[in-house]
């Protein structure tokens, strides 16, 4: 038996119990089309790299909005192109004077494969991003989405993009109850969405199924009412939007408690620059780890100093403790005064370390819980200084 339900004067219909791509009518794929597009023209938002989509502008502005806000990319977005204003200048320059002007977006794998991904540009295609899907999938870092995305915007090839927002507006439009996380339901969304393309305006339309996801159809608070798809809307009609799309069960989240080391020789701080792959590679922190059960946070500090640098020193106050949360745990931080002893320090687990002083800090990319740590030194040495 199917499930069948009938939108506008089209049908859109589905096996029960499995997800499979809906069957809609052509007059609902042009009914879509055209009152988001109408809706997009009116309802834009202002924001830099539409101004001036080239390909480049486009594709960082991609990578910097994955799981990050508008509000807090733009700022970004404006400091970066000023700094590297295309992709030679990009390729061209230093890892760690990229990481220097992202520091505090986070997700910092992103800028690491954007910077690889720029220097093929130049040496594979001349510095000049290709329009290709293909090619753009064949770089560092670019999925189906971000070359959908730069395809479709930059080069008006009809190229779907999906992404939390479209996910949203397609199950609640067509009240799916498949589960995007699910390999059977990433292709059934993907299918969807190249249903749905214009083919005259993709960039546009990817641009606007994306906007009304982050704007109107809200995870939470959507606003229904100011919706342009409201009349071919099934979970409005029938009341399922806070299903839609369906959820899985939350695990979780991890906590880690870790302690560190402000390890003084002199008027000088140790700091040590982590492997470039992995989490926050390429970053400096003030050296420490994950403090071990039954252990101390002081044992904690002198353990890691010792195994990762090979260095020892007396634990001394707590200077402060910053709580952090990542993609997939959270962290508490505890940063100790501590004296060196002794041990000519050494890269067991870093990849280069400095002896600095505190002024000298603010010239090295650091992870946003160390740079809070940045943060408090230079303001009581200033303090200090003022006194």
């Amino acid at each position: 038996m199917r499930k069948t339900a009938t939108i506008g004067k089209g049908t859109l219909a589905k096996p029960a119990g499995k997800p499979a791509t809906p069957h809609l009518s052509e007059s609902v794929a042009r009914q879509f089309r055209r009152a988001i597009l109408k809706w997009y023209r009116k309802n834009r938002r202002v924001l830099p790299w539409r101004e001036d989509p080239s390909p480049y502008r486009v594709w960082l502005s991609e990578v910097m909005l994955q799981q990050t806000r508008v509000e807090t990319v733009v700022p970004y977005f404006e400091r970066f192109v000023r700094r590297f204003p295309d992709v030679r200048a990009l390729a061209e320059a230093d890892l760690e004077d990229v990481l220097k002007v992202w520091e505090g977006l986070g997700y910092y794998s992103r800028i690491r494969n954007l910077h690889r991904a720029a220097r093929e540009v130049v040496a594979r295609f001349g510095g000049k991003i290709p329009g290709n899907y293909g090619s753009l999938l064949s770089l560092p870092g670019i999925g189906p989405y971000t070359a959908g995305a730069i395809a479709s915007i930059a080069f008006n090839q009809p190229e779907p993009v999906v992404d939390g927002n479209v996910i949203r507006v397609l199950a609640r439009v067509f009240d799916l109850d498949a589960d995007p996380s699910t390999g059977a339901g990433k292709t059934l969304f993907w299918q969807l969405a190249r249903r749905l393309l214009s083919q005259d305006r993709p960039g546009d339309f990817n641009q606007a199924v994306m906007e009304l996801g982050a704007t109107v159809c809200k995870p939470r608070n959507y606003l229904c009412e100011e919706c342009p798809l409201r009349d071919i809307c099934l979970a409005y009609r029938n009341g399922t939007q806070p299903v839609r799309p369906l959820r899985k069960k939350r695990q979780p989240v991890p906590h880690f408690t870790i302690g560190a080391g402000l390890v003084w020789k002199g008027d000088r701080i140790l700091i040590a620059r982590r492997p470039e792959e992995g989490l926050l590679g390429g970053l400096w922190e003030f050296p420490g780890g994950k403090k071990e059960p039954g252990e101390t946070l002081e044992e904690c500090v002198r353990r890691e100093l010792l195994e990762e640098l090979g260095v020892e020193v007396e634990v001394g106050q707590e200077f402060a403790r910053v709580r952090h949360a990542y993609t997939h745990f959270r962290i508490t931080l505890h940063v100790y005064h501590c004296r060196y002893l002794g041990g000519e320090p050494q890269c067991n687990a870093c990849t280069d370390f400095r002896w600095v002083r505190p002024q000298e800090l603010e010239h090295f990319p650091f992870p946003r819980a160390n740079k809070l740590i940045v943060e408090r030194l230079l303001n009581l040495q200033t303090g200090n200084q003022a006194d």
